[in-house]
């Protein structure tokens, strides 16, 4: 697969069929992940993979209550003006992307892989990230889509006790990422263009140029 395919159309596949990943997938996935930067060359992450339809039981209900507190916490304020006013392009926006988010909530157990990232003495997350989107970007090119989320931050002893993590090592949770074969088609995924949120030199210069649609396209 090109690069700028995988780039420009590994995004949130939270619709997915119920069908197993081969083994042969988990281990690109995996040796894609273990390749990416990391800080210092410390390797200081492990990844965990999550198959088993009684782990997942376990922890759906943490899950679910993890995002409900997202939508009410953060993103109360949003929902709330969408809800106000759905027709507009924004609050169409916002609904869409919190019906796919409690898709993915109300179906946790059946999704048929899942990968939880964890870090040792990296509170932000930059020595691990890398590593969990190459995972993506590697399952992108199997024909597997992922879901990166991280809700679980929210109340993560739970999920930690279920998944037998060492939380004494100082192992921090970083994210979880949902993996099936896609129900629906792949695609770019609109943006705001780069030209609005990005700058040159000093925080509010014009960037320079213009990129008023994806310069890479089907």
């Amino acid at each position: 697969m090109d690069v700028y395919e995988a780039l420009y159309t590994t995004r949130a596949m939270r619709r997915v069929r119920p069908d197993p990943i081969p083994e042969a997938v988990q281990q690109k996935i995996l040796d894609a992940a273990i390749r990416a930067p990391s800080g210092g060359n410390s390797q200081t992450w492990r990844f965990l993979l999550v198959d088993d339809k009684e782990v997942l039981g376990r922890l759906g209900p943490v899950y679910r209550d993890c995002l409900g507190q997202v939508f009410t916490v953060f993103y109360g304020d949003r929902v709330a003006a969408a809800l106000a006013d759905p027709d507009t392009p924004e609050s169409v926006a916002m609904l869409s992307m919190k019906r796919s988010a409690e898709h993915l909530a109300e179906h946790f157990e059946e999704y048929p892989l899942m990968l939880f990232s964890f870090a040792l003495g990296d509170p932000t997350g930059g020595s691990i990230h890398p590593s969990t989107w190459s995972a993506c970007l590697a399952a992108r090119a199997e024909g597997v889509g992922s879901a990166w989320t991280s809700a679980f931050a929210l109340n993560v002893a739970p999920a930690l006790e279920i998944l037998g993590v060492p939380e004494a090592e100082g192992w921090r949770f970083a994210s979880c990422v949902t993996f099936g074969y896609p129900t629906g088609r792949w695609g770019v995924a609109p943006r705001v263009p780069v030209h609005e949120v990005s700058y040159r030199n000093h925080w509010g210069t014009p960037v320079g140029f213009e990129v008023p649609a994806p310069l890479w396209s089907y």
